[in-house]
């Protein structure tokens, strides 16, 4: 008897040493007892500071059923398995040595060098290193505690990959994120999303249905419907990056910034966003649409640039080579312009020419004051010149230093010329005929004009004027020097402001 004992024992012994050798079978390392339970008769009870080791990985508790037969075992209470630098702990196991599978039940807790998983229920694979929960999960980033729930929710260790589904959440201290598919790498701390997704701040919110954050550097890019809302403003784009620390934000294609405050809109295909110093740059396709009551101001230019002022919340706007601009009542061009909110303050700078109803406007710089959304008065600095058509012909003209225009309902009524005043006009008798042309040389002079027409002229100083029959004018007479007439490039319509019509030579 004493003899089949020790031989049993051996073979027991030889079969734990090749298991451990072989790496292939669950190996039971300690426990303070070992029974037999009647109930469970293929099965070996363990009870008290269980340790099983498979293929590395150690498996401790404080109760087991080990089921050597089918390498499979069940654990109970204070449940742990420690493989490599993952620890797993829950307060049930059920692990089936063939496919290295853990099923842990109840307060799970996994644990790697980078963050923490909590869940009620959590499948295991030792041999994979992944892990898979699928009522619900909580991670939390062991260095910027970022705090990551959903319902379903898969861990790749290897790779240090999370991969999440339904009812995403991810709450930094400085802003939450809800989608409802996300890739989380814990190494890297980059979050990937895809379906709609919300980044809310005390800064901005940003939506977008595709793109990545990476919350350790703080930058992101966010592409399909990406928009930034931000103190009343809107930025939209085909692709949108952020840099959260610099507050610097860059659009691509398709780009559109609304500012629902001061109802103003740019659009273009390149922008940047400097979100502290409240600076927009806008360029390729630049364009601005400026709402004026029931009227819409289209600007174009080839880069735009809007600045506001944080104190009284007004904005200043820019526009930069090639500029054109289309209003109802009045059309313009120039090199550069500025307008500015605050004081309603529009100036043309670089060869600027304005258009209002028949007029043509021209100075060496122009300034357009607007009140209450409209043309309230105008001031053209330096060669001033106001050209109306007659016919294809013959044109009514205004010249001085400086001239200012005063506006009603945005219809030109009087002319106030300083300096070298000139002016020329076709008189018409009552049934509309020309009965000849005033030329009048006088340096300061109001002009009253009705419907576009000159109804009235006051010479402020001791004039030279004549009136001259039509068939004894010359063409000298019909043209003041440094006359221009530039029709050929007034925008006809908003969709004009961005075609660049070839200026006529000027003999």
């Amino acid at each position: 008897m004493l003899k089949h004992f020790c031989l049993l024992f051996m073979l027991l012994f030889l079969c734990t040493v090749l298991y451990s050798q072989t790496g292939k079978k669950i190996r039971i390392v300690s426990a303070n007892s070992l029974e037999f339970d009647e109930r469970v008769p293929d099965a070996r009870r363990l009870i008290g500071n269980v340790i099983f080791e498979h293929e590395g990985a150690m498996l401790y508790c404080d109760s087991a059923y080990f089921f050597e037969g089918t390498d499979r075992m069940e654990a109970y209470s204070n449940v742990r398995i420690v493989s490599d630098s993952v620890t797993v702990s829950g307060n049930r196991l059920s692990y089936d040595g063939k496919n290295k599978i853990a099923d842990i039940i109840g307060n799970v807790r996994l644990k790697d060098p980078s963050s923490v998983l909590t869940t009620n229920q959590l499948k295991y694979n030792l041999q994979t290193k992944e892990a898979v929960y699928t009522t619900g999960g909580k991670i939390i980033s062991n260095k910027d505690k970022n705090e990551l729930t959903s319902v379903f929710g898969q861990y790749k260790s290897v790779k240090r990959m999370f991969y999440f589904r339904k009812n995403v959440k991810l709450v930094n201290p400085q802003y939450t994120m809800d989608c409802d598919s996300l890739q989380y790498n814990t190494t890297t701390e980059t979050a990937y999303f895809t379906g709609p997704t919300w980044i809310r701040s005390e800064e901005n919110t940003i939506y977008c249905e595709n793109g990545f954050y990476n919350t350790k550097k703080d930058n992101s890019e966010f592409g399909k419907n990406a928009k930034i809302t931000s103190n009343g403003q809107e930025v939209m784009g085909d692709e949108i990056r952020y840099d959260r620390k610099k507050q610097l934000g860059n659009a691509r294609k398709n780009v559109t910034i609304k500012d629902s405050v001061n109802q103003v809109t740019l659009t273009g295909n390149y922008a940047d966003y400097f979100e502290k110093e409240q600076v927009i740059l806008i360029t390729d396709s630049a364009a601005m649409q400026k709402t004026f009551g029931k009227d819409t101001l289209f600007l174009h230019g080839d880069t735009l640039r809007s600045v506001t002022d944080t104190i009284a919340d007004k904005r200043t706007f820019y526009a930069f080579h090639h500029v054109r601009f289309f209003k109802k009542d009045f059309q313009g061009k120039c090199d550069s312009l500025t307008y500015s909110e605050k004081d309603s303050l529009m100036r043309l700078f670089g060869r600027p020419v304005l258009w209002n109803e028949a007029n043509q406007l021209l100075g060496d710089s122009v300034y357009i004051q607007l009140a209450n959304n409209e043309l309230s008065t105008l001031y053209l600095k330096n060669s001033a010149f106001i050209i109306s058509e007659v016919d294809s012909l013959n044109f009514n003209q205004i010249k001085g230093r400086d001239i200012t225009g005063q506006f009603i309902n945005s219809e030109l009524k009087k002319v106030n010329v300083k300096g070298n005043g000139q002016s020329v006009y076709f008189a018409n008798d009552e049934n509309g005929k020309y009965i000849g042309v005033n030329r009048a040389d006088c340096s300061d002079m109001l002009i009253y004009l009705d419907s576009n027409e000159v109804s009235k002229i006051t010479f402020l100083k001791k004039p030279d004027a004549k009136l001259i029959p039509v068939n004894k004018t010359s063409p000298k007479e019909l043209q003041l020097r440094g006359f221009k007439w530039f029709g050929a490039l007034r925008p006809r319509k908003k969709e004009d402001i961005f075609l660049r019509p070839e200026e006529p030579i000027i003999k």
